[in-house]
């Protein structure tokens, strides 16, 4: 079968609407669906039906010193302290973006919140909409080079987000009856030993599972990762990181064997 349990929309940083994605979805035969935008429910709470299985999601970033994100699925949309707190979330990244928008007016970069407002259509504004910007108006010569010379992690215009901490992350989705899935665990930069560790401390906040089907895997991290949830008795989940035209590389659903995220399956029915 084909699924895709992580798919980025217009409300956060991708390039399709919600709708638009459930459209190609279609067209693609993907039969399970998740959209997980970065700390936004928004883009979902605007869906009114949909013609594949829709699995409500999100994608929390929490605090980590390298990268450590938390997916949440089949919550209730309408949690009041799930949507105070993505609320707060937001309100911290409309303040980073303008810290970026100043760094960028020093260096020259004339380019204003009203266009990058346009460039996001009146959604949450992102580091791509900047980097969109900047192409269109000749300072870059494509994507890569906006992220690679100036918002990339460590670049001069980069600012980093308000995040969670991983137990308020996890608690979070648990306390609006959804369950808590450690996204891309490779992202995390550790391996083995150290990994466990991350995701025993991780279980006893509440984790209940492991994206181990991922666009970027290599078979020797789906194995090791395969491993790891058997110990540790999580489900295991699939996702692309499906952005648009923000990831090229990146098609929307992934070809996965029923059985082998038959418990998340379980779980969200």
């Amino acid at each position: 079968m084909k699924i895709d349990l992580h798919v980025h929309s217009t409300a956060s940083d991708g390039t399709f609407s919600p709708d638009e994605i459930l459209t190609l979805a279609k067209e693609r035969n993907v039969e399970i669906l998740s959209i997980t935008d970065h700390d936004t429910i928004d883009g979902i709470k605007k869906l009114i039906s949909t013609e594949v299985y829709f699995v409500p999601g999100v994608e929390i970033s929490a605090e980590f010193p390298t990268t450590l994100h938390i997916l949440g699925y089949n919550f209730d949309v309408n949690n009041e302290k799930l949507n105070k707190t993505l609320n707060v979330l937001k309100e911290y990244r409309l303040q980073r973006n303008k810290i970026i928008l100043e760094k960028m007016q020093t260096l020259g970069f004339n380019i204003s919140m009203e266009e990058l407002i346009k460039e996001a259509n009146g959604e949450l504004i992102g580091r791509p909409h900047f980097a969109s910007l900047m192409v269109k108006k000749g300072y870059v010569g494509d994507l890569r080079e906006a992220f690679e010379k100036y918002l990339k992690k460590g670049a001069i215009l980069y600012e980093d987000k308000k995040r969670l901490k991983m137990d308020e992350a996890i608690s979070l989705i648990n306390d609006a009856g959804g369950i808590a899935v450690l996204a891309h665990p490779y992202q995390t930069g550790l391996e083995k030993e150290e990994l466990e560790r991350l995701v025993k401390k991780l279980k006893s906040y509440g984790l209940s599972g492991m994206e181990v089907y991922y666009s970027k895997h290599t078979p020797r991290m789906i194995e090791e990762y395969e491993a790891i949830c058997k110990k540790y008795n999580l489900i295991k989940t699939a996702g692309s990181d499906f952005h648009g035209k923000n990831t090229p590389d990146i098609s929307l659903g992934i070809e996965i064997q029923k059985e082998l995220v038959t418990d998340f399956l379980r779980i969200c029915s």
